[in-house]
């Protein structure tokens, strides 16, 4: 990559090597099929979820508990991000990021903005960039009300805005914008895809165009059910069951009795991810730097079980293997050893495949992103 010239005021800190020394200790721990790579490329992070790439190669990361998003570059190319800006601050719960045509998008709870030419500003100011509101009035609530978004091959941006509860009907009685997935589309948001709980994953596949996207499990109907999930939307509008509903074959014991009453088409989930493994971000991957077995499959990251007795779930990235049409035939795992002895120390939430082919993951619990590649010993 070329070498650039900021006259943003970046931060390059003099204590990265020992924190990257230091967290290097624990990614060691982490296990990937044989020929993969895992480093650190970015640590010292606020609570990193989603992120994206500008066209330039700036990786921009939102952020769960902090206040700002990040832009990260590695400007020597060695594989580790020397530099980070705040791209914006004073932020609520800034988890969801997406570039598209030249343009940064980021979540708050409440609100979608957008920054224009993102590299540009970046790369001449003004400091810090400009942000404009893109959707406003969004939903308040904070439980699930941590917003992911991206763009589909319309050209629209799509957004889950999941159940402010465990398991309820009234607040999407009220508002039908919850339990949902939302394209905004014309200055308004039209719901595509209905009875989906908590969404905070999704991407399209490279050859079909459907949108994929996880949806986590209801909560304290034991430690092994329901299983969280993997859904396809074959025609927009589906509806997927909460709360009534859950994964193939779960009857809600509280909201089950109404289905008799409920005037929709069930649809099923092509996977079963496991009870309790909250599935977060997903993504295709469509490049050619990974074995071809990859080529047009898809990686989850299961952020891990906070609330089982016996056991915990999760804590790793699983690859999911789909056919030519796009359909389900096997899940494995990709990525593990967050967990040790029933004690995690790390959890992953996005993945994330860049212009390079390599992946990216972030960890909202470890405070870093990892880069995955695929290097051929033979």
């Amino acid at each position: 990559m070329e070498t650039m010239n900021f006259k943003y005021n970046f931060v390059l800190t003099p204590f990265l090597f020992l924190s990257f020394f230091i967290n290097s200790q624990n990614s060691d721990l982490l296990k990937a099929p044989e020929g993969f790579e895992i480093s650190i490329f970015a640590d010292g992070l606020e609570s990193p979820r989603q992120i994206t790439e500008t066209e330039s190669g700036f990786i921009i990361v939102g952020s769960k508990n902090g206040d700002k998003i990040f832009a990260l570059f590695d400007g020597d190319s060695d594989g580790y991000a020397e530099t980070k800006m705040t791209v914006a601050s004073g932020l609520k719960n800034p988890t969801g990021v997406t570039y598209h045509d030249g343009d940064l998008y980021f979540a708050e709870i409440e609100k979608v903005l957008v920054i224009k030419d993102i590299d540009k500003q970046l790369m001449e100011g003004p400091n810090p960039p400009k942000a404009e509101i893109y959707i406003d009035g969004l939903p308040s609530e904070t439980w699930h009300g941590f917003r992911h978004l991206s763009f589909g091959p319309d050209n629209n941006l799509y957004i889950p805005i999941g159940v402010p509860c465990n398991i309820c009907l009234e607040p999407q009685t009220k508002d039908k914008r919850f339990a949902a997935i939302h394209k905004y589309e014309n200055d308004k948001l039209v719901m595509v895809a209905d009875g989906v709980r908590n969404s905070v994953g999704m991407d399209w596949h490279p050859i079909t165009n459907k949108l994929y996207f996880s949806d986590n499990g209801r909560d304290w109907l034991g430690d092994n059910s329901p299983s969280c999930e993997l859904n396809v939307l074959d025609k927009e509008g589906s509806f997927f069951g909460y709360p009534y509903k859950h994964a193939k074959n779960v009857i809600d014991p509280e909201f089950g009795k109404l289905i008799p009453s409920v005037n929709k088409d069930f649809i099923d989930p092509i996977a079963e991810l496991g009870a309790h493994v909250a599935p977060l971000g997903i993504a295709f991957y469509d490049k050619d730097k990974f074995p071809q077995k990859y080529k047009n499959s898809l990686f989850i990251a299961l952020h891990g079980s906070w609330n089982k007795y016996n056991g915990k779930s999760g804590y790793k990235v699983i690859f999911v293997k789909l056919d030519s049409e796009g359909n389900y035939l096997y899940q494995e795992d990709f990525i593990t050893g967050w967990l040790q002895n029933e004690k995690d120390w790390g959890r992953p939430v996005s993945p994330f495949i860049t212009s390079s082919g390599l992946m990216l993951i972030s960890d909202d619990k470890y405070d870093v992103i990892y880069k995955v590649q695929y290097k051929n010993n033979s």
